[in-house]
């Protein structure tokens, strides 16, 4: 027999207390009635597209009419059609009601290029409930789009608010994964304002709630039943990793959708780069945080209002930027035609400048060439070789004007190779001041030298504008 186990009174009671604390801290979830109330609200997005596909020749071709050939084997007869084909494909996705006579929310990349769009309410259900859809508006910079079918009366969803998420608080996604409609999985917000790499304004929530292909643009609820985002990818090589747009960012797009069919961006007029620890230290920045302004296109709102080459913009309005990224966002997101405050830091101190927002446009870039090196040096403590830029280096080198230093030779290990100054680029300023003479720049070393022991180079390439801040104190 074995021998039985006699626990004291006071382990019993040990046990009892911490099964009490466990129970007590136990997330306690219970999803039916939010389930419920959404799934009729959410719907499958199925599409019909048309492509063409490639057609090829009769391989045997080369022996048509050839007598002994066709004497043995017959006419040849003709494999594939030679004229242009075309072949439909389907597709299926999810999407969610937002209003009683019909609109949907759903993405772009689950309607993109569609010839027909069908909404299905409820395919458990028996009757017709199959409507045909119409794209109201899309956008593809943040996959978003808006559908509208021909009903009333219909359940619908509200936008909650992402931007007041925590990490750990519990989520619903429902949709379609796989084919499976109107499928409901539970997690939590695994992370806040990841960047997958899709696009300019990736502000994703990302959740381990499963999510698989067929989510894309179903609900991501909050135990209120708001949505606080739109189920839009997932980690392909991972599990229990899936990203959705956040609504403090999708709701005002499918506000613009609705009203003007196409997004309305704001714009400064600036190109930016982040601030490094090196740049910080040489623009006298207790951190390195914010946007360093490259350059101010003229005539935009950022000129107008005064702004300069090498501010770095902390603050727009009353939100502190971290990084380009957010400068972006943040930016997109005004209004264009109103009012924004705008903190820079410049020469040590912060600045507030007033612009009007402008309107951004899509497709804005700039373009040039690079070409080869020619002779003579400078510059020798930064290891490059510069000169005063000639009339036969502006066609050469597709330079607009002669102002600013030709880099033609750059030492691999020096320390402007190491910052990543390249031939053929041109230096516009040394520590915001230009630069029209090696000698300028010579006497821009020595007085960094003299001070805190960096030099900040405004730099052009190929029609790009960006700043590079190198450490002398790093020279052997």
């Amino acid at each position: 027999m074995g021998k039985k186990l006699h626990l004291p009174a006071t382990t019993g009671l040990c046990l009892l207390l911490l099964w009490a604390v466990a129970a007590k801290a136990a997330p306690a979830a219970d999803f039916r009635d939010l389930a419920k109330a959404a799934i009729p609200t959410v719907v499958n997005v199925s599409t019909e597209r048309t492509e063409e596909v490639r057609s090829y020749g009769n391989p045997f071709d080369f022996f048509r009419g050839h007598p002994d050939m066709e004497r043995f084997f017959g006419p040849f007869e003709d494999f594939y059609n030679r004229g242009p084909r075309s072949r439909t494909t389907h597709s299926l996705g999810s999407g969610f009601i937002i209003s009683s006579d019909g609109y949907i929310v759903t993405n772009n990349h689950v309607v993109e290029g569609a010839n027909l769009i069908t909404v299905n309410l409820n395919p458990k259900d028996r009757s017709e409930t199959k409507y045909k859809a119409e794209v109201i508006g899309t956008d593809p910079e943040t996959d978003l789009a808006l559908i509208k079918i021909n009903a009333n009366d219909l359940p619908f969803l509200s936008f909650g608010d992402s931007q007041s998420l925590d990490v750990g608080e519990w989520v619903l996604a429902i949709g379609s994964p796989l084919g499976l409609d109107h499928t409901v999985t539970a997690g939590i917000v695994s992370a806040k304002g990841r960047n997958i790499q899709s696009g300019s304004y990736d502000d994703f929530l990302q959740t381990d709630a499963s999510i698989n292909r067929g989510n894309s643009g179903g609900p991501l609820l909050n135990m209120k039943g708001e949505v606080v985002g739109i189920n839009t990818a997932i980690a392909q090589r991972a599990q229990g990793i899936g990203f959705a747009i956040p609504s403090s960012m999708a709701q005002r797009i499918i506000n613009d959708l609705k009203e003007h069919k196409k997004v309305s961006r704001g714009w400064l007029g600036v190109t930016i780069q982040n601030v490094d620890a090196a740049m910080a230290k040489a623009l006298r920045m207790k951190d390195s945080k914010g946007a360093l302004v490259n350059s101010v296109l003229p005539g935009q709102p950022a000129a107008q209002a005064g702004m300069r080459d090498g501010d770095v913009i902390i603050v727009v309005n009353d939100d502190k930027i971290a990084d380009t990224e957010q400068l972006l966002r943040t930016v997109a997101m005004l209004a264009p035609g109103s009012k924004a405050v705008i903190t820079v830091w410049r020469d040590g101190k912060e600045e507030k400048l007033t612009l009007t927002v402008a309107e951004r446009e899509r497709g804005q870039a700039a373009a040039g060439k690079g070409g080869g090196a020619p002779q003579d040096t400078a510059g020798q403590t930064l290891g490059l070789g510069v000169r005063p830029i000639t009339q036969d280096d502006m066609r050469r080198f597709n330079l607009s004007s002669n102002a600013g230093l030709l880099v033609v030779s750059v030492e691999e290990q020096g320390l402007a190779g190491q910052a990543g100054i390249q031939q053929g680029d041109v230096l516009l300023a040394a520590n915001k001041q230009p630069l029209n003479s090696v000698g300028e720049l010579d006497a821009m070393i020595d007085a960094a030298g003299k001070q805190n022991g960096v030099v900040l180079l405004q730099i052009s390439r190929q029609g790009r504008i960006f700043f590079r801040a190198i450490d002398l104190e790093k020279k052997k």
